[in-house]
């Protein structure tokens, strides 16, 4: 016999698709729902609903929008684009204030264990815009395997363009202590120091 009646058990069920929900969270998830009001829980559907309807990517950078092109790549200059894994990393970089070019959102990154080549992330589409007067792009994507996989494919692709091709640099946090950081960050903070 299963612990929760069929409603209940679905519920948790649909929260543990979501990335990082487990079972014992899924089941916190559906208890809220049930303690909501039905006027909240209504709500809360509603706007489920309401991003899966009127949320797209914007049919030039692929970052999330409501319109066919995003707010950014309508106001902003275009002569710099900042490459970035997913949409999540531009909200991330825009709440810095300081970058005031345009994004490429690639989808993802080059991964052969995982099956994904170059083809099956948005390069081509990059280099199709990088055509259009950029002067730089600024390589974004996380400071791992893959993410420096697929940073240095894109600088190989680049660099015969004529376009500076730049990566955010990698090293120990503000705040952090050499002693607790790790070998790959401490080398990576080594070789990419600057003078002063």
């Amino acid at each position: 016999m299963d612990a929760f009646i069929e409603p209940i058990g679905r519920l948790i069920n649909e929260f543990t698709k979501l990335p990082g929900v487990g079972k014992k969270t899924a089941q916190r998830y559906a208890y809220k729902i049930i303690d909501m009001s039905e006027e909240d829980a209504k709500l809360f559907a509603e706007s489920i609903l309401e991003c899966k309807k009127k949320v797209r990517y914007c049919s030039v950078c692929g970052n999330f929008s409501e319109e066919d092109t995003c707010e950014i790549c309508k106001r902003r200059e275009k002569s710099v684009i900042c490459v970035v894994k997913e949409p999540k990393d531009v909200v991330a970089l825009e709440k810095l204030r300081e970058y005031k070019g345009v994004y490429h959102v690639l989808h993802g990154v080059i991964s052969p264990m995982d099956g994904i080549g170059p083809n099956d992330i948005r390069i081509k589409e990059l280099l199709a815009r990088v055509g259009e007067g950029v002067s730089e792009v600024i390589i974004a994507t996380n400071p791992d395997v893959e993410g420096d996989a697929t940073a240095m494919y894109i600088a190989k692709l680049l660099k015969p363009l004529g376009v500076k091709v730049t990566r955010l640099a990698h090293g120990i946090p503000i705040g952090g202590e050499i002693e607790y950081t790790d070998e790959v960050t401490l080398s990576r903070a080594f070789l990419e120091r600057k003078q002063i």
